[in-house]
């Protein structure tokens, strides 16, 4: 079985559901809105497994909120808050190694992902709203 094969059988054994695949890209998009769950991009590339969100657009005047965000990464279990290459939208990130990688890691950093978004939703959204 493929590496890409066992992530999403662990995937589908956590009970998401997969809204969209590209197995030639070896990515999957999931949605758990009960969760906080909105588009999750898992992505085997290589020798580790990405899983990426988007989270909110930056805001305009951003040192503050960069500033706060790298207060709350200090707090997360797994991942971190990032910028996107541009620097005009907030994602949740994390990496983890494929080649021992078990069903608890992934669903642990899926359930960081969650718990972050309970934590700073509010928090996140005002600082968006300006």
């Amino acid at each position: 079985m493929s590496d890409f094969e066992k992530v999403k059988d662990f995937i589908l054994d956590m009970g998401f559901a997969i809204s969209h695949e590209e197995p030639e890209e070896e990515l999957v998009v999931i949605d758990d809105d009960e969760r906080g769950i909105q588009n999750l991009v898992i992505d085997c590339e290589g020798s580790i497994v990405i899983l990426e969100q988007i989270i909110i657009p930056m805001p305009k005047d951003s040192s503050d909120f960069c500033k706060r965000i790298l207060q709350i990464n200090r707090t997360l279990v797994h991942g971190a808050f990032v910028l996107d290459e541009e620097g005009t939208t907030l994602l949740f990130r994390d990496t983890l190694q494929l080649e021992n990688l078990d069903r608890n890691e992934l669903e642990g950093s899926i359930d960081a992902l969650s718990l972050a978004l309970a934590e700073y939703a509010n928090e996140l959204v005002s600082f968006a709203r300006g």
